[in-house]
This record gives structure tokens, sequence and C-alpha cells, in this order.
């Protein structure tokens, strides 16, 4: 029944959408999505029936279109709760090895750890190690309880907040593999997340590199010292410490190569002994905590020998005196040969032997003994200083050569309280183990936060309470006593411990070496997430590995940077190196906790609420500070290689997207920016050209000037707002296509000539709203463009570009009216790419009016690129009659000298002179072409072939008067070869040779009254003023065709025969061609061989007629010029003299 229902409602639903489907043949209509013509309800494809089926009868028929990009609620929370994390390594790797069939067979999901066993015990196990075992006491005896417990203190805290940090970031959503790398790259961004990944990676490296030489340390010092291969004995200073060097990295490089080894056969083996690891560590713990407890009741026995104040090497000797009786006389010891040349009473001695007596000193009082006030403050000493007891008498002379210095325990280093932070800083890292292993537990957002802070807490304890425990119960030399030299060579930790020193000796031998395997396993599979998002190119290669996915080549590269801490083979010299890169991973986490918070990103929702900025603050401080009081030359070289990284990820890597807090950052700083540039303008020494570069473009959505954004280039040099502009034609909904591509072709060719700036389309039903509109809108808030770029419009004489010199006016019109600046290249086509080098040449400068000083800035802004570097600039002015042109040119050379300006100076002269028959001929060719339009009113293809008949007549006229004087050249590069037939002629009859032009004035009976280009009338009696004249234009839009019977030529020719006629031109037309034309003469004169010149650029008629005219000016004005730069001021001063 219910499916004989379905079945009936399918088709009601398609009766219901008959009426669409039978106009299939129609396009669609509405947005123009495919969608809308196959809906699943009425289709009939296989994959569309199922969907109809999948949610026929669910409700969602308003919805059923948008089911490939909006999935039902129901089946995406199926596939959330069904979320997997499978990119973690070693479960799944041991499974791989074990299963022959695991690559036959779908992965099965390894079981999930809690917070115990996931969290807690890893970070236990990481932060409890060497530093503990081999160096702790030490840096009590010389740093004193008070010193090491600030230290201790001061370190805990910063891994205490950095691990608050942490633990917001870690629950602000799934982490997945890659634990610290992934949470500071995903919050700070890929530039700050790899350079902090390989800081943490080397830190990790490094840190494997310690326990190593810890682990090698304790065998060849305390386990079995006969395996020295350079021996000891014998050898003092620095010979003594080079054999002891060379012994650590002969082994180093052994127990390498054997845990690498481990490690590539499989991480199984590390997993299966982590617990081994872990139990010897806590072992060893409560070894020592037992042995303080029994040390108040019975102190263990380890007497130290002390010569005066001065601690013996207990080896040697077997009593503790200089000499002892036997058999009723006194004889002497072994200690009495160590100073003295024979073993008679009357041997020579040792000077300070002589001097002294022995004395033998408990070296574990206990803690009921009181020594924890004499182990207070601290004890720092030179490298090679005696190992000495407070409180004991001592005979010796300062200026007395020192003797048998290898019989007494020396300091090995010079110390200093800054050097045993970085020493003791590397026991607290190892927060992370837990975030690392985040794909493996099965709440990593409780376990994290719950298991990282209990095991600091911890740990934190355990530290601060051996610091007070090991002063209040071992003296001050034997703590001091870094290798337990005066206390039979024991470990001075395991003195200390009970039932046995032998439990700590082998208790920490092996939680080094678990320590050493967990780095070498732990650090390449960190570099291979870093390798595998593929923001650092070079490093590619190492997220490749086994087929089961183990690291091999970040294995290989592991070792061998690991090597190189085994070179340097001093425990004390490789702690601050790692300290270094674990300050700098532990800075940039409560770094971008503090920036989330501040910044209240939308995602920034995290379940651990104890979080606060300051307190990331306060850990960022903590960790800045603890790198330069470890050492500040290693925090430089540390910030100079994550600088690096991160400049080469900014300019190489991969763009990557991941929604950081850097991100939020720039939209803040953008924001607040914006909004002080609201404030008001800029001074004028801070003004640049923003510009804004119109751009045109052909079918293909290809940019038609690429030559335009060279120019770009030149002038910006990357500095300041560029904007580059271009419209389409059409309705947003349907040329959506075509926008989406022009802006790849305009940001691709932006890339190709390194213009740094922005693309804009805008879509409007015509080109000059669109240009209007991209005038009105760029830019945002105070950051808008001053100046907009345009190319001079090409070929606008054809007919079929009539719609080009119109938008191209309008647009002059509307950046005088917005107060912007306008910059117009002529003949864009032959301006130099970025690739060319002038290697002479001049830019001159036409300084006609004063437009605010764009004409002296614009050169020395295209004089910074490396193209217009080697040009010199030269600045050329016009004088009329009654200036005085030398003081202009003093007055113009201290203005230059004040505006810092390096160019030549020149004073051009305008003469007065009669107007030229050439000027008349021209005025009139351009008048008569409105004229005659306006007097006929014929149809669009009339009017056409009346304009070819008129100018094709005047033509032959002129050719008839002047026969031998016409001469044939192209237009000055904005027209192409291809140009119309009818417009060449044109062009050579505007280039009558100039004497010909006298003699056709002479020739006449009178001559036209002299004119300034300047004078404001002409005192010819048919003359009207400008206002009184009405300048018609003439419209060249259809096709061209015969021309037509109505026009008889003669008229014509006899109209520019008759002197009367030039008579009865508009004068001020003829005055503004008289004066385009001298001032064409004297350019083309002085800088016909320039490099690039630039004019001021005069303004269009202010109203809408005779606007052909304007342009005609403004060929007279350039012809001749190869490159030329009009420019038009913005109304306001760019260019200053004060500083």
């Amino acid at each position: 029944m219910a499916a004989a229902m379905d079945h009936a409602g399918e088709n009601i639903s398609n009766h219901i959408t008959a009426p669409p489907t039978a106009k299939s043949s129609h396009p669609p209509r509405g947005d123009g999505n495919p969608k809308e013509s196959s809906p699943f309800i009425n289709s009939t494809s296989s994959s569309d029936v199922e969907k109809s089926q999948q949610y026929d009868g669910k409700n969602m028929a308003l919805f059923e279109e948008e089911m490939d990009t909006s999935p039902m609620v129901s089946s995406l929370l199926s596939s959330l709760a069904n979320y997997s994390n499978l990119t973690q390594g070693s479960k799944e790797h041991e499974e791989a090895e074990n299963n022959e069939e695991a690559r036959k067979k779908p992965a099965t999901q390894a079981p999930r750890m809690g917070t115990v066993m996931g969290v807690y015990l890893p970070c236990m196990q990481n932060i409890l190690g060497v530093i503990l075992f081999l160096r702790m006491t030490w840096l009590v005896g010389i740093g004193g309880v008070l010193g090491t417990f600030t230290i201790v203190f001061m370190c805990c805290s910063t891994t205490m907040l950095t691990a608050i940090s942490m633990s917001a970031i870690a629950t602000n959503g799934v982490v997945p593999a890659g634990g610290s790398y992934y949470m500071i790259s995903r919050s700070l961004g890929p530039e700050f997340g790899g350079a902090v990944g390989i800081c943490f990676y080397l830190g990790t490296t490094f840190a494997g590199a310690m326990y190593i030489l810890g682990c090698i340390e304790i065998l060849l010092i305390y386990i079995v010292p006969a395996a020295a291969i350079f021996k000891l004995e014998g050898l003092e200073g620095p010979e003594a410490e080079a054999a002891l060097l060379n012994n650590m990295r002969v082994y180093g490089t052994i127990v390498l190569t054997l845990m690498s080894i481990v490690v590539f056969v499989g991480v199984k083996y590390v997993n299966k002994l982590a617990l081994v690891f872990l139990a010897c560590v806590i072992l060893s713990i409560l070894a020592v905590y037992a042995g303080v407890i029994k040390s108040s009741f019975d102190p263990p026995d380890f007497p130290v020998c002390a010569l005066g104040n001065r601690i013996l090497v207990s080896k040697g000797f077997d009593v503790c005196a200089k000499t002892i009786e036997r058999d009723n006389g006194t004889v002497t010891t072994k200690l009495w040969k160590m100073f003295c040349d024979s073993e008679f009473l009357n041997a020579t001695c040792d000077e300070y032997f002589i001097n002294n007596n022995i004395s033998q000193i408990q070296g574990i009082p206990g803690i009921r003994s009181g020594i924890l006030a004499e182990n207070l403050f601290g004890y720092f000493m030179e490298k090679g200083d005696f190992i000495e007891k407070r409180g004991l008498m001592s005979a010796s002379y300062p200026d007395a050569p020192v003797t048998n210095a290898n019989r007494y325990v020396l300091a090995d280093i010079t110390t200093f309280f800054t050097l045993l932070v970085g020493i003791y800083f590397p026991s607290v890292t190892g927060i992370m183990a837990g975030s690392n292993r985040s794909g493996d537990l099965q709440d990593a957002q409780k376990s994290i936060p719950v298991g990282t802070i209990l095991a600091i807490l911890t740990t934190s304890t355990i530290y601060m309470t051996c610091v007070v425990l090991f002063g209040a119960c071992v003296d001050g030399v034997v703590l001091r006593d870094k290798f337990g030299e005066g206390v039979n060579g024991n470990l001075v930790i395991g003195t200390l411990a009970w039932p046995s020193p032998w439990v700590i000796v082998i208790g920490s031998f092996f939680s080094t070496c678990g320590a050493g395997l967990q780095s070498l396993t732990g650090a390449p599979r960190l570099l291979q997430a870093i390798a595998r998002d593929g923001i650092i190119p070079f490093l590619r290669i190492f997220g490749h590995g086994k087929a089961n996915g183990e690291p091999t080549w970040a294995l290989l590269l592991t070792a061998s940077i690991c090597e190189i801490g085994i070179i340097i083979a001093s425990l004390d010299s490789v702690a601050p190196i790692l300290s270094m890169f674990f300050l700098m991973c532990y800075m940039f986490v409560n770094l971008a906790c503090a920036l989330q918070t501040l910044l209240r990103t939308p995602n920034w929702r995290p379940r651990f609420k104890f979080y606060h900025w300051a307190l990331s603050f306060l850990g960022m401080s903590l960790c800045l500070s603890l790198m330069f009081i470890c050492s500040w030359y290693y925090a430089i070289v540390a910030m100079v290689i994550a600088g690096c990284i991160y400049k080469y990820i900014e300019f190489c890597g991969a763009e990557k997207e991941w929604g950081d807090g850097i991100r939020g950052i720039s939209l803040s700083a953008a924001r607040y920016a914006l909004m002080r540039l609201e404030e008001g303008p800029p001074h004028t020494k801070n003004w640049r050209p923003q510009i804004l570069v119109l751009v045109s473009l052909d079918a293909e959505q290809n940019v038609e000037q690429p030559r335009l954004l060279s120019l770009t280039s030149q002038l910006k040099a990357g500095k300041g707002l560029t904007i580059v502009g271009t419209s389409v034609e059409g309705t947003y909904l349907n040329n959506h296509p075509q926008v989406q591509k022009a802006e790849q072709s305009v940001r691709k060719l932006m890339e190709t000539e390194k213009v740094k700036g922005f693309c804009q389309v805008v879509i409007s039903s015509n080109l000059r709203d669109a240009t209007s509109h991209l005038i009105q809108a760029g830019g945002l808030g105070g950051l808008r463009h001053n100046t907009v770029l345009v190319s001079w419009p090409r070929n606008w004489k054809l007919p079929e570009e009539n719609h080009r010199w119109r938008n191209f006016i309008e647009i002059v019109r509307e950046t005088t009216a917005g107060h912007l600046a306008l910059i117009v290249p002529k003949n864009i086509s032959a301006y130099p790419s970025n690739g060319e080098r002038f290697t002479e040449g001049h830019i001159d400068v036409w300084w006609i009016v004063h437009d605010g000083g764009m004409l002296m800035l614009l050169p020395f802004l295209l004089r910074q690129h490396k193209v217009w570097r080697k040009c010199k600039m030269r600045i050329f002015t016009v004088a009329q009659m009654d200036d005085n042109s030398i003081q202009m040119k003093k007055d113009l050379l201290t203005f230059l000298y004040h505006l810092r300006l390096d160019a030549e100076v020149e004073v051009v002269e305008m003469q007065d002179s009669d107007i030229s028959a050439y000027t008349y001929e021209k005025t009139l060719v351009m008048e008569q072409r409105s004229q005659i339009l306006k007097e006929m009113h014929l149809t669009k293809n009339e009017r056409e072939r009346e304009i070819q008949s008129i100018t094709d007549v005047s033509r032959g006229s002129i050719r008839r008067k002047n026969p031998s004087n016409l001469r044939s050249q192209q237009s000055t590069g904005e027209e192409p070869a291809s140009a119309s037939v009818e417009e060449k002629p044109e062009e050579e009859s505007v280039r009558l040779s100039r004497p010909r032009q006298v003699q056709l004035l002479q020739g006449k009976s009178t001559s036209p009254t002299p004119t300034s280009p300047t004078s404001p009338t002409v005192p010819t009696p048919s003359a009207t003023t400008p206002g009184e004249e009405v300048q018609m234009t003439w419209s060249d839009d259809g096709e061209k065709g015969k021309i037509p019977p109505v026009v008889n030529p003669e008229n014509i020719k006899d109209m520019f025969n008759m002197k009367p006629e030039w008579e009865n031109l508009n004068q001020f037309n003829v005055r503004r061609m008289h004066h385009a034309q001298k001032l064409n003469e004297v350019i083309v004169k002085k800088s016909q061989e320039a490099k690039l010149v630039l004019l001021n650029m005069p303004g269009p008629p202010k109203n809408r007629t005779g606007e052909e005219n304007y342009m005609e000016f403004m060929e007279v004005l350039t012809e001749g010029l190869n490159r030329v730069l009009l420019v038009r001021g913005g109304g306001r001063e760019v260019i200053t003299i004060y500083s």
C-alpha cells in the first residue's frame, strides 16, 4: 500500500512538473544553473532516479536540487559520528608489520588509550630523564638550594603555562596526528607552523643526542669504566677531557647506529619496551625517596677524603690518612706515595700536602643533620677550581704553583646561573608527548589537558622535593662532585638511594636508552608530517617511506643531525641547544593561544576553560626570557634559523589557508589601519600615487595592453596601492564565468609583470558605466586610489572605435571631478618591458602649467626602477615674451635643489608668430566635419558617406595645390599598420612642409592678424568669441559607404581655397590648434631623441560639443614623439621642499 502511495505521488509530481519540461528546447532561465533542466523528480537518468527515490517522501522536495552541495543533516551527522583518525603512525605500522595480509584487508582501528596510558605516563617518561639522574645533584651543589629551586620553579611554571595554552588549542576541535606541529601550524599559519615545526623537530633530534650521551656517560663512568677506548689514567687537564669526549663520540656513534636500526626495523619494539623503561624511571625515583627516609635514622656510609679543604679523588688509595700505626710503628699510606717522591717519612712531599691535614667527611650526613643550611646558597666556580669544603681550615699560598692537580676533584666547566638554567631546562621538556599521540586517544579533548597538567604537577613536585631533599641530605662537596670521583666513582644520586646505588645506575641507564629511542621514533614522524604538508618544498622527499608509512628518509636525516650532537660529545653543551628549540616551540604555542583568545575568532571555542590570554602572554614572556638567560648567542642562532625558514616558506612554499591566527591579526590590523586612514588625507610628504590601472580585454578575456602593467610595475616598485581594474559587458548572473576568466587572466599578467596589488573586475550593461563604477568604488575606506592610469585610445578615428574616445574623454572628466590625478601613456606598445634596460638617455619633463608637482614626482619614481635608472632627467619650461627667462631658470634650479632632485633645466622661449596656413587648413578640416554633419540631416549610413566625400575632396584640393610637398608618414604609433585606407591620406594632409605654408599665406593679398597662443581674443572682423561660437560634433558610427551625389566637390574645393572661409573659422579652435602645433614643434626639436616625454595634459572642453576636436588637439600636440606620458594633477600638492 505504501509503495502504491509512493508511486502515485511520483506520478502526481511528474504531472505537476510537466509544463517546464515541455519547454525543454529553450535554454534554462533564472540563474542559468544546469540543475534546473534536470531535477531529481522529473529526471530520467539513473543517478537522478536514485536521488529521487532517496529523497522522496522525506519532505525534502524544496531542497532536492541542492543536495549535492547541502546534504541532509542526518547524513552529515552520520559521517561525523563515523570520523576516524587513521593518520597516526605507530599502532597502524605495528599492525601492518605483524599482519602479512594487512595490505589486502582494510586496516582495523587500533584500540584507543585513555588518559593514564595515553598521556600521563608518556609525559612522565619524557619529562623525567637524564638530567634528573646525572645533573640534578650537581645543580643543587653549584646553584644552592634556593638558586636551584628558583630555576626549577621558573622552568616548571613555563611548562605549566604552556600546557594550559596547549590544552586550550588541543580542545578547540579535533586534533589529528601531528600533535604540537599541527596545533601551531593551524593556529599561526604555515609560515610560523613550518618554522616552529622545524625548531621542534631539531629540538627533539638533539634531545635524542643528549639522551644517548647520557647513556654513554653512565656506561663508561659508572658501569664499565674499563671499556673506555681512550684511557684516562695518567692524563691531566685538557688531555683527560679530550680522551673522555673521544670515548663519548665513538660509543655515542655506535649506540646511535644501533638505535636507528631498531627504529628502522620497527617501532613495535620501542612501543613494547616503553613500559619497561618507564618502570625503571619510577623505580629509580622511589629508590631515591626510600633512601632519603632511611637517611633520617640510618645514613649510608660514604666517606669523602679531604686534604685541607680540598676533596681528593678516591681512586688510588684505600685509607684516608697520611700515615697509619702498624706494629708499633708509623707506616705511610698509598695517599702518601701520591704526594711524595718515596714511601719514607723523610721523603720530599708536595708543599700543600705537608702543610694541611687529612680529614674525612661524611658524604651523606642525612636529612636530620642540618646540612641544608650550608647548601642554601650557590657556589659558582671557574674551570679547574678545587672542590672545597666550607668551614675546613686550609693552609695554602696563593702564589704557590699547583702540583698534583689530578689528585683533587676539580670543576670541569666554568659555572654561572644562566648556564644552570640552560642545562636544567631539558628536564622539563616532554610535555608534548600526550598531544603527539592525539590520534591514539579515545577522547583527546579530555585526555590531553588532564593527563598533561597532571604529569607536569607530578614531575614538578618530584623536581622541587628533590632539590630540597638533596640539599638536606647530601654534603655540598659531594653535590658539586659531578662524576662522583670523591665517592669511589659512584653516581652521586645513587649514593642516596636504597637499597643499592646500582638501582639508580641501571634504572637511569635504561631510562636514557628508552628516551633516546622515543626521540628517534618521534622526530622522523614529525618531519614526515611537515614534509607531507608541502609547505617546505625541499623537504618533500622526506614525506616518503616504507610501504607501511615508516619514514625511512626522515629517519636517515634525523640520525645525521643527531650525530652532530654526538660529535659535540658534552652533555652540558648539547642541553642548551635543545633548550633553545623547545623554548621557541613553547613560546609560539603560548602566542597562538593568546592571539586566538584576543582576536575572538568565531571558531575559537575550546572545551578547556581554565585559560586566559594573560597567562599565555606570561608563558610566552617566560620562554623568551629563558632563551636569552640560557644562552643569548644560541637564542639568536635559533631565531635566525626560524626566521630563515619563515621567509623561505613565505616566498617559496605552497600557499596554504588554514584559518590561522596570523590571518586574523592581518584582518584586525588592516581594519585598524583603514579606520586610522579615515581620519584625514595623507600629508604631502606621505603622498605617493595609489594607482587604479584601467585595462581593456579582448574577446578571449586577455589584457590588450600588457605593457600598461609593465609601466605600473616600474612606477610603483611594489610600494603603495595598485588596483588593476577592467570591465565586462553583460549581467552578473549570465557573465560570471567570463569574470572569473578575466580575473584569472589579469592576475596571471600581474604576477608576470611583478605588479603587487589587487584585481577588480566589474560587470555592467555597458563599458562606460563599468569604468565609472571602478573609478568611483575602487579601494576601501581611506585606502583608495588617487591616480588613474589609462592608455590613449587606439584607432580612435575609426568609426567602429567611436566609443573608445568618448569613454576616454569621460574618464578625463570624471578624474577631474573626483580630484584624481590622471596618467595617460601614448603609444604604450613602444614602452619598455621590465626586462629591458636603458643604458643612457633622458626623461624629459615639459612643465607648462603647475599641476601640484606630479610632473616632478613621476620621473623620480620611474628612475628608482632598473629600467630607467641610467636615464637622466631634464626639465623644460616655457617662457612667454614678457617673462624673464634667465630669472625663471635660476628660480627653477633653486626649486629643484630644495626638492632634492637632480635634473638639467632649460627655459624655452615661445615667440609670437603668425598662424600658419597649416593651422587654418587643419582647423577647417576639423570643423567642416562637424558643421556639414549638422546641416545635413541624413541617415546614419548617408552621414558616413558624406564625411568620406568631404575628406576625400579636401585632400584632393591640397594635393593639387601642393603636389611636390606631400610626404607619406604613418601616425605616431597609436594607429597600427592595418589602419583603413581612408585614414592615411588625412595623415598626409596634415604634414605640409612649413615653407609651402608661408607661401600660401604670402600668396594672398592680406595676412591673418598675428596672435599669441595665449591671447584671449583675435582681432579678426568676422570672428566671434569662443562663448558665442557653437561647436558641433560629427558622428562616426556605422560603416563607410560610397560618395553620395549630394555634395559638389567643386564647392568643397572653393571653400578651401577661399580666405574668407579661414576668417569664418572658430578662432578659439584656431588658437588652440596654433598653440598645439607651435608647442609640438618645440617639443619635437628638443626631445625627439628622449626615452620618455612627460607633459601637462590639457583638459577636455567643458561642454559636450567638439569632443573630437580635443582628441585632434592632443594628436597634434604629441605628433612625432615616440613615448609620451600625458599627466593631469589631482588638484593638490604632491611634492614638498620640507623634510
